[in-house]
């Protein structure tokens, strides 16, 4: 297959993919009759973990066997999404094989859920401080008891920035390189680290390995949603592209996480707040430097503000795609 041919499908497919999660998401009729892909992944991390990661084991003989879980956390959906895909297009015409693909593979881009979870925040918070604790502990891992609201709409501000690059961005890029298998096998990797990448006494060692790929195959990701951040910025009236630069350049490299950073330095600067800063994990504060040089006391406008900032980031990254297929298209019918 031609490079031209394995973009143009695959673009299409990020874009079919992109366009299905917007619209509907993913159904929770379907979470409540088969689960979600993602619940799946997680039954066989959790599996794992409960079989190779016993107390009984020393620190050496935990992070060997995070590796071999690691290993098998990634072959064994990526290959079922290989052969799922192989299959799809053998027993369907060409024209319905793609958008089936795309609507399979919108079940691991979290556009819409991760507007509607952030959105419900906001609303929240404009009436019942308790109700904006609670809907906040369903994104983040911090305690939000400990929250006052400017914490809590930072904490949402952070999760939306955060995981604009790796709930959305980065499925679509690994998307782009690999089809339905690109997306399977990211997915993975980040769940892996979500669940068992920690540094707690249970999974400091067997959860290295996760957590190490997951830097690695999230940091293009990184780098691509801060720039789209920067240009939704540069497109809107009352955001600060020239800040998001200024404070990305000054503030990512800072940031405990060498990926989080990134969209969440964006996004400080385009809007002119504070972010990071010392959080509460368990009732143990962890003393965190603040990104960004504009005020830390949230109000709710500025969290719609954000979602505001997010939306139109993510229609960017949608027209690029689309002109991707445009070009492509143009140049598979000059040969």
């Amino acid at each position: 297959m031609r490079f031209s041919t394995f973009l143009y499908r695959n673009i299409s497919l990020v874009c079919m993919a992109s366009v299905t999660d917007a619209a509907i998401g993913y159904p929770q009729a379907l979470v409540r009759r088969i689960g979600h892909p993602v619940m799946w992944i997680g039954a066989l991390i959790d599996r794992l973990d409960r079989t190779l990661n016993t107390p009984d084991r020393t620190s050496s003989q935990r992070r060997a066997n995070g590796f071999i879980a690691t290993g098998l956390i990634i072959a064994v959906p990526t290959a079922t999404a290989c052969l799922a895909a192989r299959l799809l297009h053998r027993i369907l015409p060409r024209w319905l094989a793609l958008p089936v693909t795309a609507i399979m593979a919108s079940a691991f881009v979290a556009q819409r859920s991760l507007h509607d979870h952030v959105m419900m925040v906001a609303r929240e918070a404009e009436t019942s401080l308790p109700a904006a604790r609670r809907a906040v502990s369903h994104i983040v891992g911090r305690d939000p008891e400990q929250l006052d609201e400017a914490g809590v709409l930072r904490a949402a501000t952070e999760t939306l920035a955060e995981n604009f690059s790796d709930g959305i961005v980065a499925p679509l890029a690994w998307m782009a390189a690999g089809g339905l298998p690109g997306v399977v096998f990211y997915k993975a990797v980040n769940t892996a680290d979500s669940m068992i990448g920690h540094r707690t006494p249970r999974h400091d060692a067997f959860g290295f390995a996760a957590a190490r790929l997951d830097d690695v195959v999230n940091l293009p990701a990184s780098r691509l949603s801060a720039l789209w951040i920067i240009l939704a910025a540069a497109t809107m009236p009352g955001m600060r592209a020239g800040a998001a630069v200024r404070i990305l350049w000054r503030d990512a490299r800072t940031h405990r996480s060498p990926n989080a950073g990134w969209p969440e330095a964006a996004m400080a600067g385009a809007l002119g707040i504070r972010l990071s800063g010392p959080r509460s994990y368990n009732g143990v504060i962890t003393p965190e430097p603040w990104v960004g040089d504009g005020s830390a006391d949230l109000r709710p406008r500025d969290l719609y503000r954000a979602l505001a900032l997010y939306r139109r980031a993510c229609l960017i990254q949608t027209v690029a795609a689309m002109s991707v297929v445009g070009a492509c298209a143009r140049r598979l019918r000059r040969r």
